[in-house]
């Protein structure tokens, strides 16, 4: 379906902004490292609630942390798939973590989109181009929008859809989960609500649903599994290795991802698996029995590794 292009969101139902209090009490405390003149880099407190420094802020123009803002959109271009029709390939490596585009259209109320949705399915459309925002907004990009509407479906893909707050304003924006390169095919997990008859993924990933309206399963590391975990290491080994005495951190930071951690906390304690760690940051993604993913500093916690 043709398009309007356009750069920025259009609203048809009322905007909702955060109040410039509520926008300015987000503060970040950063300051530009020895020999270098920006700020707000990956250890920003803004950055990391996905919310892009206010103009309470005294970062300036050196600040990194305005994703949509300052960062230009990745060099991508349109192509044609064999089974999953046009789709955006990226023109120039993209890094792990960068901002790849911004998802733009028209935004309207749930109202609208019910109508739209039913109008489209009259007319025997089958490619809808829709990103909820919240409870009663959608973006519909199927009108109005950019190159990001043409991003296919990946049951295992290399970007994600993030929701940040810039100057009041919730705004989507895509990046990039891993190292993505040139000539590779962009591709998101639409998780969406199926509308009509079920439609076959073909997106080709080894763990592929088969069905583009079947969610994800979340994977769950049980506090009863890990409680036992420990016990039987403790029965073979009569001791476990303590994070902040017996285990190599630097050799620890790249071949320990997958093993079961306990992080305790004042007289609390936590089980958990570490999923990835950040070159750049220094840091762990811990994924707890809940099925939550949280960021630590591991050489500031008091943890125990089990092997």
């Amino acid at each position: 379906m043709q398009y309007s292009y356009i750069k920025r969101n259009i609203y048809l139902t009322k905007k909702v902004k955060r109040s410039r209090f509520d926008d300015d009490g987000i503060f970040c405390s950063c300051t530009p490292s020895a020999g270098s003149t920006s700020v707000c880099g990956r250890d920003c407190h803004c950055g990391m609630l996905l919310s892009s420094c206010s103009s309470g802020c005294k970062c300036g123009s050196s600040c990194l942390n305005k994703p949509f803002q300052n960062r230009p959109v990745k060099k991508m271009k349109l192509v044609q798939t064999e089974k999953c029709g046009s789709g955006i390939v990226a023109d120039e490596d993209i890094k792990h973590g960068e901002f790849v585009i911004e998802y733009v259209g028209e935004v309207i109320d749930d109202r609208t989109c019910e109508e739209r949705l039913w109008n489209m399915k009259h007319r025997g459309e089958t490619n809808f181009y829709l990103c909820e925002i919240n409870r009663d907004m959608v973006i519909d990009a199927t009108y109005k929008g950019n190159k990001s509407r043409y991003i296919n479906h990946s049951c295992c893909p290399n970007t994600e859809m993030q929701k940040w707050i810039i100057d009041g304003e919730t705004r989507i924006g895509i990046f990039a989960t891993r190292d993505i390169q040139k000539g590779e095919h962009l591709t998101y997990d639409y998780q969406f609500v199926q509308f009509g008859a079920d439609q076959d993924c073909h997106c080709g990933a080894a763990a592929c649903r088969r069905k583009l309206g079947v969610r994800p399963t979340k994977p769950k590391v049980s506090s009863d599994a890990a409680l036992k975990l420990v016990a039987y290491q403790v029965y073979q080994n009569g001791r476990l290795q303590i994070g902040g005495s017996r285990v190599n951190h630097r050799k620890c930071l790249h071949n320990c991802i997958g093993e079961v951690i306990r992080i305790k906390s004042f007289e609390n304690e936590r089980f958990g698996v570490i999923k990835r760690f950040d070159e750049h940051s220094r840091k762990h993604s811990i994924m707890f029995e809940d099925g939550r993913v949280e960021i630590y500093d591991m050489s500031k916690e008091d943890w125990e590794l089990v092997r």
